[in-house]
Formats: C-alpha cells, sequence, structure tokens
C-alpha cells in the first residue's frame, strides 16, 4: 500500500522540481561567491530548463509526502559523495539546531505512546542540563500536557536533580500557557516525589492565576493550603497580598484583610503591602484608614511605611503634604533610610522637577545615608528623559563607584534612551563602564547599539559590537546581519556588504526586502549590473528555501 501511494505521488509530479538539498548543495555547505562565480545571463538555456513550470504547490506536496515517508528519530548523518567533499565534516542534518528545538521537535513528530517519545528524547543525544529545561518548556509552543511529560523525562537523567526550582521552572511555565490543571496536579506530584512546596512555590500559583484575571481561585487556595503541605498563616497570607497588590488588585486585598482581621495574626509586612498599592493609585483617604488599623493592632509604622505615604501624596499633587511630613519626620528624629529619600526623590522627578529631586540626593549623601540601585536608577532615567546626558553619565560612574552593579535590564533601560538622540558615543560609554565592572549584556541592548552605529556609518566599532556579542554567547540573527548591512551600504562599502548579506543567505537568514532593495539600488547606481543581478538570483531562491524550511519544521522534519 505504501508503495502504491509513493508511485501514484510520483508519477503526478513527475514533470515537476522538487527542492532537492544535497551536500553539493551551496546553500547548505558552500560559501556564496556573487562577486568571483561566472554570470549566468537571462537567456542560458540553463536558466530556462529550470523555469519550465513556475508554479509548484510545494506545501501540498510536502503534506502528501509527510503522510507517507516514515520519519526517522535517530540523527541522520550526511556523507560526502565525491572528492570535493572530503574537507567538509559530516554532521546530522539537524545539526543547525539548538538542543531546546531539537527535544522540542520529538513533540512535533506526534509520536504515540509514552514509551516512544522517552525513547525519542534520549535518541537526541543531547545531556539535559537546567539550562535547557527551562528553554524548552519557556520557549515555543509546547502543549501542557508535553511540558509534563517532557518534565518527568528530564528529572531522571543523570544531571538533572529534583529540588523545588526545578520543579519551580516547570510551575511557572505552565502558569503562563494557562495550564492550570496541570500547574496544580504538579503540586500534588511535588509532594509525592519528597519536594514540599514553600512560600515561593505558593507565590508561582498564586501569581498564575491573578495575572490570568482568577482571583477568585487564587484566594480560595487559602482554603486548600493543607492539601499541599502549607499551612493558612502570616506568611501565607502576605504572599497572597503581595501577589494581589502586585497585579493591581488593591481592593481585593484590603477586603481581605478585613475579612481575616481576628483569624490571622498581621504584622508590619501585611499592612505595608495594603497601603503601597493605595500610595500607588494616590488614594490618600484609603492610606490613612490603614496606617490607623495598623496602629490599632499595636504596630508602628516603620521606615517603609513613611515611604509609601509620601510617595502616595506625590501621586496625589500633594507635594507640599509630602514635604511637610518629611520635614516632620526629620524634626521628631525619626530613623530614616534611603527608601524615605527615594520617594521624595520620585515625587520630584513626576513633576519634572529634577532640581528639587537632586536636592534630596545630596541631603542623602550629607546624612550618611547609603543611596541603593533604586536610587540612582530614578535620577539617571530621569536626567536621560530630560537629555541631561552628563548628569547621567556622571551619577552612572558614582553608582559603579560604590560598588552598586545594575542589572541587565537596568543597563538596558538607560542604553535605550541614548539610542533614540543624538550620536552613539554616550551610549557607547554606557555600555563600556557596565562591561568594564562584570555586567552582562542583553541581546536587544547589542542590537539597539548596532542600529544606532549603523545609521551613523560607524562600520569599525559596528564590527567591534559585534564581536563583543558573540563572545558573549549570542548567535547573529536576521536583525544583526540587517545593522551590518545597512553600515555598509551608508559609507558605500558595498563588497562588504554583498559579503556579509551572502554568508546571512548562507545561514538561512534572509534579510528583509527594504534593505535588498537599498543595497540593489546602491550596486546599480555604481553601474554594478552583474553582481546586482546574481545577489538578487540567490536571495530569490533563499526566499523560496525559507519557505519550505517553515513547512519542514511544521511537519517536524528538521532539515
Amino acid at each position: 500500500m505504501l508503495l502504491t501511494r509513493f508511485s501514484s505521488l510520483t508519477r503526478r509530479y513527475t514533470h515537476q522540481s522538487l527542492p532537492v538539498f544535497t551536500t553539493s548543495s551551496p546553500l547548505s555547505l558552500t560559501l556564496f561567491s556573487t562577486l568571483d562565480s561566472p554570470f549566468k545571463c537571462p537567456n542560458d538555456p540553463e536558466n530556462h530548463s529550470q523555469q519550465k513550470h513556475p508554479h509548484i504547490d510545494e506545501a501540498h506536496i510536502l503534506n502528501q509526502l509527510s503522510d507517507i515517508l516514515p520519519i526517522r528519530h535517530s540523527p541522520v548523518i550526511r556523507k560526502p559523495n565525491s572528492s570535493s567533499d572530503k574537507g567538509i565534516e559530516t554532521r546530522a542534518v539537524d545539526g543547525f539546531l539548538p538542543p531546546e528545538d531539537k527535544f522540542r521537535g520529538i513533540f512535533l513528530q506526534k509520536i504515540l505512546g509514552k514509551n516512544a517519545i522517552e525513547t525519542a528524547l534520549t535518541n537526541v543525544g543531547i545531556e539535559i542540563t537546567p539550562d535547557i529545561l527551562d528553554k524548552v518548556v519557556n520557549r515555543g509552543n509546547l502543549g501542557g500536557e508535553a511540558m509534563v511529560m517532557f518534565f518527568n523525562w528530564a528529572v531522571e537523567q543523570p544531571r538533572m536533580t529534583r529540588d523545588v526550582d526545578s520543579f519551580h521552572v516547570l510551575i511557572k511555565a505552565l502558569g503562563r500557557r494557562k495550564c492550570f490543571e496541570f500547574m496544580v496536579d504538579m503540586l500534588f506530584d511535588m509532594r509525592k516525589r519528597g519536594t514540599n512546596p514553600n512560600c515561593d512555590t505558593l507565590f508561582i500559583v498564586m501569581d498564575s492565576f491573578i495575572r490570568a484575571r482568577r482571583v477568585s481561585k487564587a484566594v480560595k487556595m487559602l482554603d486548600d493550603l493543607e492539601d499541599f503541605g502549607l499551612k493558612c498563616d502570616t506568611e501565607t497570607f502576605n504572599v497572597l497580598l503581595k501577589c494581589l497588590i502586585r497585579r493591581s488588585h488593591v481592593g481585593t486585598a484590603s477586603s481581605l484583610v478585613n475579612k481575616m482581621r481576628g483569624k490571622i495574626r498581621f504584622n508590619s509586612v501585611t499592612y505595608n503591602s495594603v497601603i503601597s498599592g493605595w500610595s500607588r493609585f494616590g488614594i490618600v483617604s484609603e492610606v490613612e484608614r490603614t496606617l490607623e488599623a495598623m496602629v490599632e493592632d499595636g504596630l508602628n509604622p516603620d521606615s517603609l511605611t513613611y515611604s509609601y505615604i509620601l510617595e502616595g501624596l506625590g501621586r496625589a499633587g500633594q507635594i507640599d503634604g509630602a514635604v511637610k511630613i518629611f520635614r516632620e519626620l526629620e524634626e521628631g528624629g525619626c530613623v530614616l533610610n534611603a527608601e524615605v529619600y527615594n520617594a521624595m526623590i520620585s515625587n520630584f522627578v513626576v513633576t519634572d522637577n529634577l532640581d528639587e529631586g537632586f536636592k534630596y540626593y545630596e541631603m542623602m549623601l550629607r546624612g550618611d545615608y547609603e543611596p541603593n540601585l533604586d536610587t540612582y536608577v530614578r535620577l539617571i532615567s530621569a536626567c536621560l528623559k530630560a537629555r541631561r546626558v552628563a548628569d547621567a553619565i556622571e551619577l552612572f560612574d558614582e553608582m559603579l563607584g560604590r560598588g552598586i552593579i545594575p542589572s541587565m535590564g537596568t543597563v538596558t533601560s538607560f542604553i535605550e534612551p541614548l539610542c533614540g538622540y543624538g550620536p552613539p558615543h554616550a551610549a557607547l560609554m554606557i555600555y563600556k563602564k557596565a562591561r568594564k565592572v562584570g555586567c552582562r549584556i542583553s541581546l536587544s541592548c547589542y542590537k539597539l547599539l548596532l542600529m544606532r552605529l549603523s545609521k551613523f556609518g560607524k562600520c569599525n566599532t559596528l564590527m567591534s559590537i559585534w564581536n563583543d556579542m558573540q563572545e558573549s554567547g549570542y548567535s547573529s540573527d536576521m536583525q544583526a546581519y540587517e545593522c551590518i548591512i545597512n553600515a555598509f551600504c551608508n559609507i558605500g562599502q558595498l563588497e562588504n556588504a554583498v559579503a556579509v548579506i551572502e554568508e546571512s543567505l548562507h545561514r538561512g537568514f534572509c534579510p528583509s526586502r527594504l534593505i535588498c532593495s537599498k543595497l540593489n539600488n546602491k550596486l546599480l547606481g555604481l553601474n554594478k549590473t552583474e553582481v546586482a543581478y546574481k545577489l538578487f538570483l540567490k536571495i530569490k531562491v533563499a526566499r523560496g528555501n525559507e519557505k519550505a524550511r517553515i513547512c519542514w519544521r511544521a511537519k517536524g522534519w528538521h532539515f
């Protein structure tokens, strides 16, 4: 039956040319050579032989083949078939895929049976690590059942452990995709495997429910905590309040506090959470009411409480009231900290009164209060917004001098506005200083720098940033190649631009039509018609291969 269907399909498409990729294909093994290869004119009979059937329903053909051809679960090794391939290393046809894509590809093949799937995962031949597990379940589009099955197989591997952190990776991924049934089942499975959930586990589960607007389910979990090995006490109740406040459900949080008063003993964290929620919206009356309830329970406001009160007054537009309370705190001998000063700085930053914000920063330094990361983030962001670049760089130097190392996202937030106006010099200064102290730079930050340098034609600096990006473990994608091609086009180095575009095509990235059109117009403007035409043919073939590759991967064919 299989041979009959295949023979009929072969006869049906005998006179149509299917795309064939062998080891001798220039798309898979050899570099492009637009500048050196012999030119073929449009009237070449070889070209006409390839254009007899201009329209082929390739998707239909691949659908037919995917139904009748079996899929090999073991890596297929490519062997050289000619003397010209002696110097080429043999590798699996899916060797260009990262490990996480190879594992996800097993589930694209829709293999039946748990044992068959686990055998296919083992045959991938890659040793699973926590980092690969995180990438498999958090990226792509695996369903809840597939993620749970992969996790159950992964934790049995030698380099994996069944600790609570591994379960947190899966539970967070299930909650993000709203696979709540699998998420709750995993909580019971944790206890069966001897791993007890903790408050971090509870935060992930409750936050997943609240993010999906299932607030009632998150609240109901307080009554079911004993089923998961937890108790409904002050700590777990504060976790629920934190999740509600984080998602701006401050009204629900306040109602829960009133409902549970007398049943659970509250502490300062409980009331501070509710006060922070009301202060975020600038509702001063609710802040005062919660503060009175806090004092009635015998709890004294701390510096964090005062910082929320000052910030709430600022958001309500009562700056004078915030200044008055701050002075009373100073005169009353209250112990202040960086959070209180940060609230005052934030109030003036919001009202675009940056000079007053700097005054409170100087008062903080004179009072021997140590600024923290939040202090510098607020001031530097405000300076960049006001285009006071020199002040921003000076504050950045002070922050590094105090030993405060910014995170990856913080560095990106500083460089992003600098790449929106003016030359890239200031952004490069922030970048170099951050790398010097050991900050890890994000991929989006590298792309911002590449785009800005490309616009100004700084090719030498751009190539240096590109090398740094690759040394950091990031692989170049289509956007990075487009920035480099655009930079070479801007300064007139068209041969380098052609070389880069050929490399991108060889790696499977087809630049956008805008970049290709720009390079083509530049070549035609210099009467390099032959180079432009040969490049056009290769881009045309690459676009066709890209569409075929998308169809292959949809069918689980990792070629």
